[in-house]
């Protein structure tokens, strides 16, 4: 029998993980984070993922943050936790988060080293056994996926999605139709940094559903680029790739590890007290930060001069 497939239906939630100034996490200011998300309607929460740090998590702390966020989704949304490194750290993480009450898992790639497709398979497959959760494969680093180990993973019932990071178009195109001879209507989705700024590309070779770390930081934004992108209103969606996501792109990439750090910042200009980000990542200088904030600015008055209103935020 073929797991059923989370329903996403709106933009993808990748929270942001929060520390306190002692460096531990901070589950209630997640618990604030997540809900003051929740009435913008994401599609789906995914917590102890790539925005949230989960290379810097341990175990314990990666279960506790899903716990948290499962507790306050209430059944709202799916919430899709990050499992993935080690295997064994990863069969960890799938267990843990099934008992969370998790929804199902993003495979993050394995840790440091990268197999065969044999190998790479029989990894994912290890990991899908050790709960009765769907898993989605994360397509980047270590975890090289072919459309041929496409093929084969479409025949375990589990394996119900497929995420890009790598932005080859080519290798993803060949992957979705090599998913759709096999019969199984898995999820595609875009996860590049910044993935609204690609995502025209992706939905012309059928990957229609793209993560948003922006939503964690301004959803005033991202949920009127999900609503033009959705719509087919182009002049939007334009405009707000023109206007906004352009210019905190060319910000990102001052830096590696920017598509977290800006938008723990973000947070931070923003009122919410998320604490910095734990090595090897760096939070961005004072400078970096004044732009950064202007870039908010912008484009929270781009928003309102866009209707951001009539999203209606539930």
């Amino acid at each position: 029998m073929t797991t059923p497939a989370p329903a996403f239906d709106g933009v993808l939630f990748f929270p942001v993980t929060p520390f306190d100034a002692s460096g531990a996490v901070d589950l209630d200011v997640l618990a604030d984070h997540v809900d003051s998300r929740l009435r913008w309607g994401p599609g789906g929460v995914f917590p102890a993922c790539g925005t949230g740090e989960f290379h810097a998590l341990a175990g314990r702390e990666a279960i506790d943050v899903v716990r948290a966020t499962v507790d306050v989704v209430g059944g709202r949304v799916p919430v899709i936790a990050g499992a993935g490194g080690p295997l064994g750290h990863a069969i960890e993480l799938a267990r843990g988060a099934a008992e969370a009450g998790a929804d199902g898992l993003l495979l993050l790639p394995p840790y440091l080293v990268a197999g065969t497709t044999d190998g790479l398979v029989a990894w994912v497959e290890a990991v899908a056994a050790a709960s009765d959760l769907p898993v989605i494969v994360y397509h980047r680093g270590t975890a090289r996926y072919t459309a041929d180990a496409i093929t084969r993973l479409a025949a375990n019932p589990k394996v119900v999605g497929f995420k890009d990071g790598t932005g080859d178009i080519g290798l993803a195109q060949e992957i979705v139709l090599a998913a759709e001879a096999t019969g199984r209507d898995l999820q595609f989705f875009n996860g590049l940094l910044t993935a609204e700024l690609s995502q025209g590309a992706y939905r012309g070779i059928g990957i229609p559903l793209y993560s948003s770390a922006a939503f964690a930081m301004i959803p005033e934004v991202a949920a009127l680029h999900h609503r033009a992108y959705t719509e087919g209103d182009e002049a939007t969606r334009m405009t707000l790739l023109r206007e906004f996501y352009t210019p905190l792109v060319r910000l990102r990439d001052e830096a590696p590890g920017f598509g977290v750090s800006l938008i723990k910042a973000g947070l931070r200009l923003r009122g919410l007290d998320v604490g910095s980000v734990r090595p090897p990542l760096v939070d961005p200088t004072p400078d970096q930060e004044a732009r950064l904030g202007a870039v908010l600015d912008a484009g929270l008055a781009l928003a309102e001069r866009l209707g951001t209103a009539a999203t209606a935020p539930r």
